[in-house]
């Protein structure tokens, strides 16, 4: 059963693996911080979602299945939105229009249809805890890279650094998260760490 958390931290890691959720990692991967926040809010929404789709997996008819399974999605991505937007209201407004577009985030989706809908809750929440922690170590290293590179310096939450060099804001652009995201992902085959 432990071999359902590892597989999603690094066998099956939604972005260097699987390639899903590619659309916020590019978009929100410029600070540490909004990695962080969108990490959280996703493993939140993962967590839940899977263990209310493994609990009701019996009851619910194959013709229905999506729609139900978007339908819980929502619900725990509304709390999510809402928990922000009521209690940290600048990481909400930096993550923008990401939040609610996690409902249709391939790896939520995809987990909820793949792994949640097959198993029973225990495996389900080990799958989406590690699943939802290899999405958001992918996150925080490609934010480290490129808030480095393109701003110079690191900050987490307020408390930070700078380093003495010409930052190139290229790297906090989009094209920027490809590069850093090709590098990566060229380096982690090379090592041997993913396929």
């Amino acid at each position: 059963m432990i071999k359902d958390f590892t597989n999603g931290i690094v066998k099956v890691n939604p972005i260097f693996v699987l390639a899903l959720g590619l659309c916020p990692t590019l978009a929100i991967s410029t600070s540490i911080d909004n990695a962080i926040g969108m990490g959280a809010a996703v493993i939140f929404v993962l967590l839940f979602s899977n263990l209310m789709i493994s609990l009701i997996r019996n009851v619910i008819s194959k013709e229905v299945r999506i729609p139900c399974f978007i339908v819980i999605i929502a619900t725990f991505v509304t709390i999510v939105s809402l928990s922000l937007q009521a209690y940290l209201p600048s990481l909400y407004e930096s993550l923008g229009i990401y939040v609610p577009l996690i409902v249709v985030n391939c790896i939520i989706l995809g987990r909820a249809e793949a792994f949640a809908s097959k198993n029973p809750v225990s495996r389900s929440v080990l799958d989406a805890l590690g699943i939802g922690l290899g999405f958001t170590l992918s996150l925080i290293i490609i934010s480290i890279i490129r808030e480095l590179l393109g701003t110079g310096g690191i900050s987490v939450f307020g408390y930070g650094f700078t380093l003495p060099f010409s930052p190139a804001t290229f790297f906090i652009m989009p094209a920027g998260a490809f590069l850093v995201m090709g590098v990566l992902l060229g380096l982690l085959k090379r090592v041997g760490v993913i396929r």
